[in-house]
Formats: C-alpha cells, structure tokens, sequence
C-alpha cells in the first residue's frame, strides 16, 4: 500500500517505521529538515522537507497514486487542511487525523466530517484514547492492561507476575490440567525486556509479563490464576486536570457508579471548568506536588493515584510523594500508582520509583492508526512490544482459504498463534486439531512480517 504520513515526530517516525517493515511504500512529509534527516538516517522510507499543505509537495510526494493520508503534525487545522486537500485534489480514499482539540471532537458536530465538509475517514484523539485505556486497567485491577475484542467476550490481560504467583514454574500443558474450566491462552511473554510467543512447555517466572487471551466472563478467575485478587479501587484521586484527566473522570462519573473521583488542577481556570463540568468530582485547585494540596486531598487515603500533568518530571515526583504519603510498607503495596510519561528513558525509572504503570501517549496512539491500516475484515488490532506484534481479531469469510483446515495444516507462521475464537457465541480456546468455519471471529497474535500473510489468508478486500 501507498501511504503519506504527514508529521515527523515521534507517532510519525514510530508509524513510518512499522509500516516499512510491513512492507508499505511509505512517504514522510514535514517542515522541519532536522526531522526528516532523522527518518533518513534511521528508516528506509522517502522524506520530504516541505508543508503537507502546499499541493506540490502532496504531488512531489505521489499523492495521486496514493491509497492512504496520515496527518500527525502538531497543529488539528493543518491535520484537517491535509486531509482536504488530499481529497479535493488527488482524490486519495482513506484519510486519518490526530485531533486534540476538545471543541472539535464535540459529538454534536461530528456532521462536519463527511465528504461534503471536512473528508476525514478516522479522527484519532490521543486523550481521549489514553483516557479509555486507562478505565480498562481500572476496570481490571490486577492487569496491566485489558483490551476487548470480538463485542467484548473476549479480552486480552496483560498481567505482571509476582514472586506470590503460585502458578511460577508450572509448564503450561501442567496448567490447563490444573485449571480445566478456565478459557484462557497464554499468547505472548515479555521477559528481561525480550517478547517471544510461548511453547507449550514453557512457563512463567517472577518478574514476566503475560499476555494472555481469555473469556471475558472469567477475567477474575484468571487473575487469581496468576496471583492478582485486588478490588476495583474506590477512592481515585488524579494529578492534573488536562484534556485525559477530565475525559477519565468523566467516563469513570458515566460507568463506575460507586467510584469516587478526586482531581487535583494547577490552573484556576481549567479548575472552574472541571467543577461546572463534572458531577460527582471533586476538583482542588492547588499544586499536585504541594504537600498541603495533597493533604487536603487526602492522598493517604486515595487507593490509585495518577499522575497525569503534560510534565513528567512532575508526574514522576507524584509517585515519590504517594509513598512519602503512605502508613506503612503494606499501604505503598496497596496502592496503585500510574504515571504519564511521553521521554522513554524515564521507563528506567519505574521499578526503582514503585511505578505499577507507566503510560505512554505514543504507543496509544501508534495502536489506533496501526488498527485503521489493515485492509478487509481485520476488524480490531492491538500493537505489542512497541510494535514488533499485533494482536489482531479477524472474520473469516466464505473466500478464505482457511475454512474447513485444521489449524495445524494450515501453513501459519511460526511467529503466529491462534488465541480464542467466537463461533456462534460461544468462546473456542483451539487445539492444533480445531477446525475453521464460516464466520468465525478469531483473535490471534502475529508477528509484523507476517502481516501480510495475514491479510492474504484472510482474503481481504482493498481499502
């Protein structure tokens, strides 16, 4: 596929790199040479010096023969003004923009985003995305992520290990013996910052991090499986009420109804907005690294903490100060601490600073464009070890040379497992000798070089 990505910095690099591997002709446009002569020195891609604005640099760039635009600049109006001009004048069919500004992604002008007005195909929040994925590992304490798929029944838990664990070193053929109404996979293993896809005969050790897919009805028994039994957390305060702190307090004020909301907002300001905004949360203007602030908002008692201001060195001291805060050693490992952190050096700092999550803004964001990318019946995908895996949901439809094919014939990569399948609403954890269908929906971790095959099997249509 032809895709001209337009913005050099970190989303734009992280998607101009994935996509290179996956064997997408990719095009870089920005203004700022010093970018471009990074993607130049690091990626095998073409880069232009030049505004994704200006027509002649869209047709220096090929837009004419281009199947899709990506506008990740800095600026919403220059992202909106790329994808109109990249329709009005080159005709290029799918168009993505990242929007930050809140007014725009008001729903009651979502009619300016068709054809007629503004030819955006999918707007991507990064907020607003960083917003959900933090309510799913509050959804699912124990985790350190939960990705739905297949209308939910089926979720993908991202789990650390603990030494506590009681499944360590128990070879995962021995598991499902021990636990035989649990439906669950084991996909994916982070281990000493390396990722590999597991065998049978492996097992977990102190300090992995598991991906495992499961049905969504057993999302406790399978914590508990691998050593997590905390509650969801019913006191959360918020360090920083920017555009992800109010859009999380607002989804958490909508679905968790017994959760109780604490913000804390350096801005007077942004402080009134958030109180005439919100309903049930309690806003305090003050300094989230003033102690006295702190104290009025009762940190000590507060059972999660995140830290979620636009400066990381502030979020990074949130955490310092919630074990300050804490009675004793017990309530520090009671307590659940998230941070937001955009440098990726500070993710050294983690273990030493008691961080149970760091959250990153581009790899969120990389994830919802990534999932947009993939053509025909792909119809959810998640980025993995900073992109190196997807986990992806697929139909397989009635032209898929997978249908009536065991799975141990069907000449799937190596670097590919089957996780679970929705067959007729029920949940199929398959065996090498299980069967595709018709309709099947199946979710399945993949390699990126292997994307491709992917598309192929599953007979999919263009873009």
């Amino acid at each position: 596929m032809n895709i001209i990505i337009c913005g050099a910095g970190r989303v734009g690099f992280t998607i101009a790199k994935l996509l290179s591997e996956q064997g997408h002709s990719i095009t870089v446009i920005d203004q700022s040479s010093e970018d471009i002569q990074k993607i130049n020195d690091s990626l095998d891609v073409k880069a232009i010096v030049g505004k994704a604005t200006y027509p002649s640099i869209l047709e220096k760039a090929n837009a004419a023969e281009t199947d899709m635009i990506i506008a990740v600049t800095r600026n919403d109006e220059i992202n909106m003004l790329i994808c109109q001009i990249a329709f009005s004048i080159f005709n290029i069919q799918k168009k993505i923009a990242r929007i930050r500004s809140q007014d725009y992604l008001n729903p009651r002008f979502t009619r300016v985003y068709n054809k007629e007005n503004l030819p955006i195909d999918v707007i991507i929040s990064p907020e607003i995305e960083i917003s959900k994925s933090i309510q799913r590992k509050l959804e699912a304490p124990g985790t350190l992520d939960s990705v739905p798929f297949a209308d939910n029944k089926i979720r993908l838990l991202e789990i650390f290990i603990k030494e506590d664990c009681k499944s360590i070193g128990i070879k995962f053929n021995e598991l499902t013996n021990k636990y035989p109404k649990l439906e669950a996979n084991i996909i994916g293993i982070n281990r000493d910052n390396k990722f590999f896809i597991p065998k049978k005969t492996d097992s977990v050790k102190k300090d992995d991090k598991i991906y495992v897919i499961i049905n969504s009805s057993q999302m406790s028994e399978t914590l508990e499986a691998f050593g997590h039994e905390e509650k969801i957390s019913k006191k959360i305060l918020i360090i920083g009420g920017g555009n992800i702190g109010f859009n999380l307090a607002k989804n958490i004020e909508e679905t968790l109804e017994t959760v109780r909301v604490k913000i804390v907002e350096k801005n007077k300001e942004r402080a009134e907005f958030l109180a005439n905004q919100l309903n049930d949360a309690i806003v305090i203007n003050g300094d989230g690294l003033d102690e006295e602030v702190l104290t009025e908002a009762n940190l000590g008692e507060a059972e999660t903490v995140l830290a979620l201001t636009n400066d990381d060195e502030d979020n990074l001291m949130v955490s310092v100060l919630v074990e300050k805060f804490a009675k004793d050693q017990k309530d520090i490992d009671d307590k659940r601490t998230m941070a937001l952190i955009n440098k990726p050096n500070y993710s050294l700092l983690q273990s030493s600073l008691k961080i149970d999550d760091l959250i990153d803004p581009r790899m969120t964001t990389v994830s919802s464009i990534l999932k947009h990318i993939h053509k025909g019946t792909i119809e959810n995908a998640y980025t993995l070890s900073d992109g190196e895996y997807e986990v992806i949901e697929a139909e397989i439809i009635e032209t898929s040379e997978l249908i009536n094919k065991e799975i141990k014939n069907s000449n799937l990569p190596d670097e590919l497992r089957i996780g679970a399948v929705l067959r007729d609403k029920k949940i199929i954890i398959p065996r090498s000798n299980f069967i595709f269908k018709k309709d099947d929906r199946v979710v399945f971790i993949v390699k990126k070089d292997s994307i491709s095959f992917v598309e192929n099997i599953f007979r999919l249509s263009s873009v």
